[in-house]
């Protein structure tokens, strides 16, 4: 008998799963489900097992009864909204997928994380079932290829994780994601794992500098928050050959745009008083930016109108010692752009490589690859999950490249 899947939230991450799962021989329903009615009628309306519904995800007994009957419930709705989306999957007796992970479990986002991957983590073995979190692209596909990164390095002293966000149209238009998430992440306080502890940084500090040869050009890399080197710090010695350094860095036009905002004060999210009005900056700020595009006319204006760059990069590096040698592994992550994904496939290269990252965790769960229960981040996959992953993923043209660096490894790479 088919799966029956429940994907909460309409945007690119959401409309790409959905498209997917439509096609997945395994699945007889998907019902996907948003604030928007319609946006998410609309989407269905283009496709064949798909029903499409009004969802107030502050109301969890709405949650529970969409989630009746399912197999899974993806959760690709804003941060506010996963305590109740996790919670119904639990009172529901479902598995759960979460692009992101929740926000409200604790007063502090990592205090969060170490209940839901301890305390969560037993409620899913009582029943089950399993709840994945961080499974976009990054995290996601990014804690994929860093564990498979990890066969070809004997120990880990380093690793970085480089994302550079390099498309630019000639409108306005900084994100390809949710605007209310990406904004977020510029103000949130960044985690890394440095000398053995998960400790905070400060947003857009520690600056690296990469030339990538298929970029062509230095790219500044700064602290950015994400999930990777919670999880990864977490699994260090087990998973990630003793690494004593874990960091996410990202760069492109998202920083570009933000970083000046945010040292001018325009990304506070406390309320000050300008010309005798309270106003919040974040907000006022959130407001003018253009939501990201879903749907195909959308994407196809944006390209006929011009692009100014359709570049970036997705990098593991993994510094450390490999048959005794200092070695820095680098695995280069390539996968369609804006204009070959679109051409291809309908959709931008956002939507390709964050949307069929995600998928391709939901494809493990609706083909009955996932084999364990509990709750878990995206880089604890069985090595065999790990594989399939990344065999499916080849097949999406989402491939990998892994390059060897002797000489010198350990850049000086703090800049002054």
């Amino acid at each position: 008998m088919g799966k029956k899947v429940l994907v909460l939230g309409t945007g690119a991450q959401g409309t790409t799963v959905v498209k997917r799962l439509d096609e997945e021989k395994n699945v007889d329903k998907v019902i996907c489900a948003d604030y928007d009615e319609a946006a998410a009628k609309e989407l269905a309306g283009t496709l064949k097992k798909t029903e499409g519904c009004f969802i107030d995800a502050s109301d969890k007994a709405q949650i529970v009864k969409l989630i009746e009957g399912c197999d899974l419930v993806v959760n690709a709705l804003p941060l506010d909204f996963g305590k109740n989306v996790l919670e119904a999957a639990l009172e529901a007796k479902c598995n759960y997928q979460d692009f992101a992970a929740c926000e409200g479990i604790a007063d502090t986002w990592e205090e969060g994380m170490e209940i839901m991957l301890t305390e969560y983590s037993e409620k899913f073995k009582k029943i089950g079932r399993l709840a994945i979190i961080g499974t976009g692209s990054a995290p996601g596909t990014m804690c994929v290829v860093a564990r498979d990164t990890m066969k070809d390095i004997d120990e880990c002293d380093t690793i970085y994780m480089n994302v550079y966000e390099g498309v630019e149209a000639k409108r306005f238009l900084p994100y390809w994601w949710s605007p209310v998430v990406a904004l977020n992440d510029m103000v949130d306080l960044p985690v890394a794992y440095i000398n053995d502890e998960i400790v905070n940084t400060k947003p857009f500090a520690l600056p690296i500098t990469r030339t990538y040869d298929y970029v062509g050009y230095p790219v500044r890399f700064v602290e950015h928050a994400h999930d990777e080197p919670f999880y990864m710090g977490r699994n260090s010695k087990t998973l990630f050959k003793g690494a004593h350094n874990i960091y996410f860095k990202y760069g492109g036009v998202g920083i570009e745009f933000a970083e000046p905002l945010s040292r001018a004060g325009l990304l506070k999210r406390e309320p000050e008083e300008i010309n005798g009005q309270m106003v919040i900056p974040h907000d006022v700020v959130l407001k003018h930016i253009p939501h990201a595009p879903r749907f195909s006319h959308e994407i196809k204006e944006i390209i006929d109108e011009g692009l100014i760059s359709d570049t970036g990069a997705f990098v593991v590096e993994a510094m450390g010692k490999k048959d005794g040698k200092d070695v820095r592994v680098e695995t280069h992550v390539f996968a369609p752009g804006l204009v070959e994904a679109f051409e291809k496939y309908g959709v931008s290269g956002e939507q390709y490589l964050t949307g069929q990252g995600g998928f391709l965790f939901t494809k493990l769960f609706v083909n009955d690859k996932m084999s364990q229960t509990g709750l878990i981040s995206s880089d604890m996959l069985t090595e065999e999950e790990n594989n399939q992953y990344l065999k499916w993923a080849a097949d999406l043209e989402i491939t990998l490249e892994r390059r060897f660096v002797y000489d010198d490894p350990f850049l000086a790479d703090q800049e002054n």
